[in-house]
């Protein structure tokens, strides 16, 4: 499966637009702080590094999930991705969601 944010693939020509595809996932930012000890918790590098693993996790999730949508659709590509991270400051989640097209490529 081929990955690209522009809109075309260089050698490849698109010869069928199989449609918008969309992967979310949601993170909390309470499960950055699992594992972590009472002390670390107040430690802002430990602390940052673990939501950043948990950022991590969360979009590579989302990417599972564009993929297995082209995969539906029987795409071999997925062209035009782009990534958008929206906290809602509210409930503490991060909402990731990855937007591509489906694309057949030759």
């Amino acid at each position: 499966m081929i990955l690209t944010t522009t809109n075309s693939i260089d050698g490849k020509q698109i010869t069928n637009y199989l449609g918008i595809i969309i992967g979310t996932t949601y993170t909390s930012n309470t499960s950055s702080s699992k594992g972590m000890s009472f002390k670390d918790m107040f430690n802002s590098t430990k602390y940052y590094e673990n939501y950043e693993k948990g950022l991590e996790a969360a979009k590579e999730s989302a990417f599972e999930k564009l993929k297995a949508q082209a995969t539906e659709k029987q795409a071999n590509a997925i062209v035009g991705i782009t990534v958008d991270i929206e906290m809602m400051s509210t409930t503490g989640v991060t909402m990731i969601s990855v937007i591509g097209t489906a694309v057949r490529v030759h």
